[in-house]
């Protein structure tokens, strides 16, 4: 069995994939590279396949129908033959110092008979543009570097803190175990890969290494306001899918601090909807903002009433056109302090 298994999604990916794949294949054979060539029109089907010739051993290349990110992500984890499993997105790459360490460390736990559900390890926003803006995130406050840990030994969350998918390398079978199955043609599908299996996971090591290296800047990039704003209803789809998706009451049995982090979680992605439909601020957008959050209470009170007294989220339901920009102002600050885009 190899150690683990890198899915890299490409989509038209030509101009930067190159970058991504040599980096990885710094892993040696203990790693297999699963390139999933999403129906591109460009020159990404004959990179992949030339890469696989070479490299056999290592690499596989595989051609689908187009899907969407969310689909290349679960052909990589039907595929995936490695102990543990890792997405990697064609324009992103890892450092090759850092991934050295980590197989080191995923040798010397194979060999000591130690099975992880969890590896995180920090991550680098590489502003290629404005690289003024790079910042790294990581997460030595909350796990000792290390060291085999649980949820209840989580320290306290920053407000620009969380567990995304660029920061996580989860054992294979726990998200098979978890039925993450992402959905097809729809953006930030990253965030269900990202919470929905975490109340599987009991045995966590955090690595101080910072390790994956995520590309941001381009204009069309999905996290850019104008872009997200456009693709609203898909964000709204994937928070509901998390409301309906995530087993609270299984992380409550797991951990409270598990509980509360996943609340968080879903906390900031309704902020995000719900700042960006005030923003849009049409009738039809301040409908929108209204019925998730009657989904929300309709689904769950408890969660409801969290959401609103407890967290920030409750901050965007402030009343009135003073109450709306009250909570725009003081989300578009908060996302200056955070640095994400």
């Amino acid at each position: 069995m190899k150690l683990i298994t890198f899915a890299v999604p490409c989509y038209n990916s030509e101009s930067y994939m190159e970058r991504c794949i040599d980096s990885l294949l710094t892993a040696g054979e203990d790693a297999e590279i699963i390139i999933i060539n999403d129906g591109s029109s460009d020159g990404t089907s004959e990179i992949a396949h030339h890469y696989e010739k070479m490299y056999p051993q290592i690499i596989r290349a595989v051609d689908k129908e187009n899907g969407g990110h969310g689909s290349g992500v679960n052909t990589g984890l039907k595929m995936a033959q490695g102990k543990y499993f890792k997405v990697v997105d064609s324009d992103d790459w890892l450092d090759k110092d850092s991934l050295k360490k980590l197989m080191k460390n995923m040798r010397c736990w194979e060999k000591r008979g130690i099975t992880l559900d969890l590896v995180i390890a920090n991550y680098i926003y590489d502003h290629i543009y404005e690289p003024e803006k790079s910042h790294k995130a990581s997460f030595e406050n909350i796990f000792k570097h290390g060291k085999l840990s649980s949820w209840n030994d989580m320290g306290i969350f920053k407000p620009s803190q969380y567990l995304i998918m660029h920061a996580l390398y989860f054992r294979t079978e726990i998200l098979k175990e978890a039925n993450v199955v992402l959905p097809e043609h729809t953006f930030y599908v990253d965030n269900i890969f990202a919470c929905q299996p975490l109340h599987l996971v009991k045995k966590i090591c955090y690595l101080d290494l910072d390790l994956y290296h995520y590309f941001i800047g381009r204009e069309d990039q999905s996290v850019n306001e104008s872009v997200h704003i456009s693709r609203i209803d898909q964000q709204i789809y994937i928070t509901e899918h998390i409301l309906k998706n995530v087993d609270m009451r299984a992380c409550r049995s797991v951990s409270r601090k598990l509980e509360i982090y996943q609340l968080r979680f879903l906390s900031i992605m309704m902020t995000i909807c719900s700042v960006y439909l005030l923003k849009i601020g049409t009738e039809e957008a301040l409908e929108k903002r209204h019925k998730l959050w009657d989904e929300v209470k309709k689904y769950d009170p408890n969660i409801y009433y969290y959401l609103r007294i407890c967290t920030l989220s409750g901050f965007t339901m402030l009343p009135g056109n003073v109450g709306r920009k009250i909570s725009i102002y003081g989300y578009d600050i908060a996302q200056k302090l955070v640095a994400f885009n």
